[in-house]
């Protein structure tokens, strides 16, 4: 419901279009899954990544996976919301729509139209700390895509009428993510009361203001600082041969410039000296508790311990708040935790709850706590930690099966500064987790002073006017 993870950038890569396209990319990542259990797992003939660097800076990083004939072309440029300044939020989101306007040689809408025609999909995302794009599709065609993507990198067009258009396709979607969606809403609230200094502060998307500030030279500025090929990582997965692909990859790219990539202070949020709460009071159906704590990043070996404790709390029908809150005292229809590892910052570690019908908010809250006040006081088996140890590994597992998940999560981790054999040695520190680790992050993490509260609470919807039968309005 909440998660910003891989898993969670798949669900939102049709954000950059309009409406009805939108409904269109929700059928292109459906042919994406199924190319995806076409490609089997890395068991199944796939090679190690072979990284390369180009002259210009720009990272390549190839993997062979031959059991079917497709293959993902991702593009990831290291800049986000994180990137931005207060006032101008939502300028790599609105640069990420623009970025499929067109260039000199491929006119607007031929980028998405020549991969369609050739059998495959394509889209982008935006996060906090980075922007991607990628085309799926048949391995016999990467050449193709490769191709648009160095076009577009070397030349975009920047229409200020196209802009202007684009520009209320990302409104409307604001509204119908967040304006509309009073849970998104919530959490919106809560991020921007949890970090007051830090980047992380405003949305993706932007708010209102900002967009309607934004402005065509803005775009362009932003595009000729971060869109530079020593600013990005290329990734080919799939059926492929890198020896005949990476030449392609040199003569369509190599050629692109670099240019000096700007370091901008990002400041360090400041340590947080007491509970914040938010009060949200708006038409819901249901009323939703969400709890947020500080917590570390990849960066700081307690994040492992986290990322089990978060899969202890809240992954499955076995998990502590949901065999307690859901089954047990059938106060929350609802239960869910998150922890942020791989962010280019610290971000939260956060547990919600969706209240059930007829039961009250504070009641809901207060047993969420004790749920988190049990783990401090006592900790998880030896059988459990092995159990939530299991879950993750799976994921990670069945993760390879898919080639784009594949490539999904060497981009993330390369990108925020992880690295991407991030994963090789992930398991390898989960594995060595004990259970009195876990218990001490949760009294070192999910303390009060640190916790940022949001509360939904439903109102009842605005009746409108009605004119009674002869009567006159005043």
């Amino acid at each position: 419901m909440l998660r910003m993870s891989v898993r969670r950038i798949v669900s939102l890569a049709c954000d950059r279009v309009s409406p009805q396209l939108c409904s269109m990319s929700s059928l292109y990542i459906g042919l994406l899954c199924a190319m995806a259990v076409l490609a089997g797992s890395t068991s199944a003939g796939a090679s190690e990544v072979q990284e390369f660097t180009l002259a210009n800076g720009m990272k390549v990083l190839l993997r062979e996976v031959p059991k079917a004939p497709v293959a993902t072309v991702q593009i990831w440029y290291k800049v986000g919301s994180r990137d931005e300044v207060m006032g101008r939020a939502g300028l790599s989101h609105m640069l990420e729509h623009m970025m499929f306007k067109g260039t000199p040689q491929n006119p607007k809408g031929a980028f998405s139209r020549t991969i369609r025609k050739n059998g495959g999909n394509d889209n982008a995302f935006t996060s906090q700390d980075y922007t991607g794009y990628f085309e799926n599709m048949a391995a016999d065609r990467v050449g193709l895509a490769l191709e648009l993507e160095a076009d577009r990198l070397r030349g975009l067009l920047l229409d200020d009428k196209e802009f202007q258009l684009e520009r209320e396709v990302v409104k409307e979607e604001r509204r119908m993510s967040t304006e509309d969606d009073p849970q998104s809403y919530l959490v919106e609230a809560v991020f921007a009361q949890a970090f007051q200094q830090h980047p992380y502060h405003w949305p993706i998307i932007g708010w209102f203001p900002d967009l309607n500030a934004m402005t065509r030279e803005d775009l362009q500025r932003h595009y000729d600082t971060y869109y530079v090929p020593n600013n990005a990582t290329l990734i080919v997965v799939g059926d492929i041969q890198v020896k005949t692909l990476l030449p392609t990859i040199t003569r369509l790219f190599a050629s692109i410039p670099a240019r000096a990539v700007p370091t901008h202070p990002i400041p360090e949020e400041p340590e947080q000296k007491g509970e914040r709460r938010i009060l949200v009071k708006r038409d819901a159906q249901l009323p939703f508790v969400l709890a947020a704590y500080r917590a570390p990043n990849f960066k700081h070996e307690d994040s492992y311990a986290l990322a089990l404790l978060e899969s202890l709390l809240a992954q499955g029908k076995s998990a502590r708040l949901y065999r307690s809150l859901v089954y047990e005292q059938k106060i929350a229809l609802a239960v869910g935790t998150d922890h942020s590892l791989l962010q280019t910052d610290p971000q939260l570690f956060y547990c919600y709850v969706v209240v059930a019908p007829g039961q009250k908010v504070d009641a809901a809250e207060q047993a969420l706590y004790r749920e988190l006040d049990r783990i401090k006081q006592e900790p998880p088996s030896e059988l459990e930690l092995q159990r939530a140890k299991n879950q993750l590994e799976a994921g990670r597992v069945f993760g390879q099966d898919s080639i784009f998940r594949q490539a999904m999560m060497l981009g993330q981790a390369e990108t925020v500064g992880a690295g991407w054999k991030f994963e090789d040695s992930f398991l390898d520190r989960v594995r060595r987790v004990t259970p009195h680790e876990v218990q001490r992050v949760a009294q070192r993490y999910l303390i009060e002073d640190a916790r940022t509260v949001g509360i939904l609470v439903p109102t009842p919807p605005v009746q409108p006017f009605a004119e009674t039968t002869g009567g006159t309005r005043p």
